[in-house]
């Protein structure tokens, strides 16, 4: 069974990586890319998605880690 998917937030301290539905960030980076580094981490452990969202809250990428080596895009 596949972990909660991982979302790379804009943070008051820089970038946050937080699990889906989690109120607190798992851990809070000076930028971006080291957030992202983190997030896939933690997303390619539990076989879940790693989703980067843009300064302004909306989606910027999504990256799959799940077992599904061809997943569908959409």
């Amino acid at each position: 069974m596949a972990g909660k998917n991982q979302h790379v937030v804009p943070h008051k301290d820089g970038w946050a990586v937080k699990g889906a539905g989690n109120s607190r960030a798992t851990s809070v980076h000076d930028t971006q890319k080291q957030a992202i580094d983190a997030g896939r981490g933690i997303a390619k452990n539990q076989g879940s998605e790693l989703v980067t969202h843009r300064p302004d809250g909306r989606i910027r990428d999504k990256d799959s880690h799940g077992r599904d080596p061809f997943p569908p895009k959409g």
